[in-house]
């Protein structure tokens, strides 16, 4: 509603401007005729002329504020994990580095970056917090029956990560591609090392069937609209084993109900990468990778990997035959390890956001 009425706006304060400046001619006239008559001619059409400029600035402002992100309205962040849970989760680190018996499913309670004038935001250096988790026994808690179906935004993290820095990193990509739907943060069992990589690929290799039993209960959720996959780095790996899985197991059924899946940085070993590309045919089209050639840190991947290129850095044609879409962010990386670009680039943002919305990736 409040977009259609600031295009009424835009449409008609043109005309607006040429009326009251006709009836200011007309006023004019008669004010020199009458000159104690100005303050009860001139002035209403000058007060009518303001309040229409006014309450149309108003409504045009408010529909700004229409790309709020749920996150920011709602600061609660689903969690699907299969980290070891730490007393419970009752209290900070919530999640350990080791692998649990079983997936927990829980709601964590986020606190959002002060946006006032005067605040750390302001100056570009305010950030998300965790603030506590609520363990859940079925996803139907977090996500139970309402008006309307949820679209569904999950971030599967990389290598080198705590649970916190997982949360935070879903928090922050959610709110930075303004997403109008529940957040899921799917945290693996990483042990935040750097010179962990071996134990990191296979937790989130032993991960992949946790990841696919939470996306087909979403499936399956009549309250879940579309669902969209965000992987990062090692993640992606394990995300791409899920999606192989619950296609063989749904087949075209899941086609409907998965949205745009990104794949960040993949660390994936291109020959794997293109077979697996050939097992889910319909769901090929609604990948999009995100590449840098200059992504120092999956460099030192394919060095562990015997020389293997990773998807991450492959060329951006040789991406493009297998019928995915690919970005190629080598030119946005100005920093020295360039793989966390999806996080900190506004342009690979942007990217993501038209990728959600179903969009092409060039905006020309």
């Amino acid at each position: 509603m409040l977009r259609i009425r600031t295009g009424w706006c835009m449409r008609h304060a043109k005309s607006a401007v040429l009326l009251t400046n006709s009836a200011l001619g007309k006023a004019a006239v008669l004010s020199a005729r009458f000159p104690q008559a100005t303050p009860f001619v001139i002035h209403p059409l000058l007060l009518s002329l303001a309040l229409f400029i006014g309450g149309c600035s108003a409504i045009s402002s408010t529909g700004a504020f229409l790309d709020v992100p749920q996150l920011k309205m709602n600061p609660t962040l689903l969690v699907a994990t299969t980290r070891n849970p730490i007393d419970g989760a009752r209290a900070k680190p919530w999640f350990g580095t080791e692998r649990a018996t079983a997936m927990t499913l829980a709601r964590g309670k986020l606190v959002p970056p002060d946006e006032g004038r005067f605040s750390l935001s302001a100056v570009g250096l305010g950030d998300w917090h965790l603030e506590s988790i609520e363990p859940v026994q079925n996803l139907s808690d977090l996500i139970g029956p309402g008006p309307e179906k949820r679209d569904i935004l999950i971030y599967v993290h990389g290598f080198n990560q705590t649970f916190e820095s997982a949360a935070l990193d879903a928090a922050r990509l959610s709110d930075g591609v303004r997403f109008h739907g529940e957040t899921m943060v799917f945290s693996w069992p990483s042990k935040a090392k750097l010179f962990d990589y071996g134990y990191d690929r296979e937790s989130a290799m032993w991960s992949r069937d946790a990841l696919e039993r939470i996306l087909s209960r979403l499936i399956a959720n009549p309250g879940v609209g579309r669902i969209h996959l965000v992987a990062h780095s090692v993640g992606t790996m394990l995300s791409m084993e899920a999606l192989r899985q619950i296609y063989a197991r749904h087949g075209m059924a899941v086609t409907d109900k998965i949205g745009a899946v990104i794949f960040a940085s993949p660390d994936i070993d291109m020959d794997v990468f293109t077979s697996s590309v050939q097992r889910i045919p319909p769901l090929t089209p609604k990948i999009t990778v995100i590449t840098a050639i200059n992504d120092r840190a999956l460099a030192v991947a394919g060095w562990l990997a015997g020389g293997m290129t990773r998807v991450g850095a492959a060329e951006k044609a040789q991406l493009e035959k297998l019928g995915v879409r690919v970005i190629d962010a080598s030119a946005q990386g100005w920093g020295f390890i360039n793989h966390d670009l999806f996080l900190s680039n506004a342009e690979i943002r942007q990217v993501i956001r038209r990728a959600l919305d179903g969009l092409p990736l060039d905006q020309s």
